[in-house]
C-alpha cells in the first residue's frame, strides 16, 4: 500500500516511477466493460435503424402529412407540455417532502408515489377509470355538476401525468439529496425564511436537476399509451395522441405507422438533447 501511494504521489508531482506508462485520460473502468457496453447500445439503435430501413422515404412525407397524423401529434405536443407542467407544479412539491422532511409512513408514501413506474400503463387506466369516470369514485359527482372527465382531452392529461409524476419526483429527489442540505443551513443561520431559501438556494441549486427531470417527463408523457387508450379512448382531434395513431395505422397502413414512429423518435432526440443543453446552460 506504501509503495501504491509513492506511486500515485510521484505521478500527480509528474515524475513517473520507471516503467510506469501515464495514461493521458484515466477513465477508472476497465476495458472490457466495453462489450457490454457496446452490446446495450446496440440493442437500443439497431432497431432504430432497422425501423428507418423499412421506411418509405418516397412517399415519408404523404405519410405524415395526412389530416390524421398532423392533429395527432400536434394533441401529443399539446398535452405532452400540459402534463409537463402539472407535473412540476405537483411534483415538485412532493420532491421537496420526500428529500427534506422525515415523518412517520415516509417510505409508504414514497412506495406509493413511485408505483406508476412498476404497474402496467393499462392498470393505471382502469384505476383512472374507475376513479373519474362516470360510475367512479369522483366521476359521479363530477357527473351532477356537468363534468365529464373520462374519454376527454382532460383524461389523457391526467393519464400522462399518473405515468410521468413518478419519473420527475425519483430524479428531482435523487438531485435534491446529492447536494445536501448545506447552503440552506447556511441561508437559514444568517435569517433567511424557508420560503427565501427554497427559491433563492435551493430551486437554483437543483435547476438542471430539475429541467431534465421535467423534459424526462415530457418524454414519458409524449409516448404514453396504455393508460391513455384505456382512460380517454381513442377519439380523432380528441383523444387520439400520435402512439394510439401508430397503433390504429400499424393494421390500416403499415408504412404509415413506421414513418409516424420514426417521427416520435426524432421528436424524443430533439427533447432530450434540448435537455442536455438547457442543463448545461444552468451549470454554466
Amino acid at each position: 500500500m506504501t509503495s501504491l501511494t509513492a506511486r500515485s504521489a510521484q505521478v500527480t508531482l509528474g515524475r513517473a516511477p520507471a516503467g510506469v506508462r501515464v495514461p493521458r485520460v484515466y477513465s477508472g473502468l476497465p476495458r472490457w466493460l466495453v462489450l457490454p457496453a457496446a452490446a446495450g447500445a446496440a440493442l437500443v439503435l439497431f432497431p432504430l435503424v432497422a425501423m428507418g430501413a423499412r421506411v418509405d422515404w418516397a412517399k415519408f412525407g404523404q405519410l405524415i402529412a395526412s389530416e390524421g397524423s398532423l392533429a395527432a401529434l400536434a394533441l401529443s405536443l399539446q398535452t405532452s407540455a400540459t402534463t409537463t407542467v402539472v407535473c412540476l407544479v405537483l411534483g415538485v412539491p412532493m420532491a421537496l417532502v420526500l428529500a427534506r422532511t422525515q415523518f412517520r409512513g415516509q417510505q409508504l408514501l414514497r412506495s406509493l408515489v413511485l408505483l406508476p413506474l412498476v404497474l402496467p400503463p393499462v392498470v393505471g387506466g382502469i384505476a383512472l377509470l374507475y376513479t373519474f369516470g362516470r360510475q367512479g369514485l369522483l366521476g359521479s359527482s363530477l357527473e351532477l355538476l356537468g363534468i365529464q372527465v373520462a374519454f376527454s382531452t382532460v383524461a389523457v392529461v391526467l393519464a400522462q401525468t399518473f405515468v410521468a409524476l413518478p419519473f420527475l419526483v425519483l430524479s428531482l429527489e435523487g438531485t435534491l439529496r446529492t447536494f445536501g442540505q448545506r447552503y440552506e443551513l447556511v441561508a437559514a443561520t444568517l435569517g433567511a425564511g424557508p420560503s427565501v431559501v427554497l427559491a433563492k438556494v435551493t430551486l437554483p441549486l437543483v435547476l438542471p436537476g430539475l429541467a431534465s427531470a421535467a423534459v424526462l417527463s415530457f418524454a414519458r408523457a409524449l409516448g404514453e399509451f396504455g393508460a391513455t387508450i384505456t382512460f380517454a379512448g381513442s377519439l380523432q382531434g380528441v383523444t387520439r395522441t400520435l402512439p394510439l395513431e401508430i397503433f390504429l395505422q400499424r393494421v390500416d397502413d403499415p408504412d404509415a405507422a413506421i414513418a409516424l414512429s420514426l417521427v416520435l423518435v426524432v421528436v424524443a432526440v430533439v427533447v432530450t438533447a434540448a435537455t442536455s443543453r438547457i442543463s448545461n446552460w444552468a451549470i454554466r
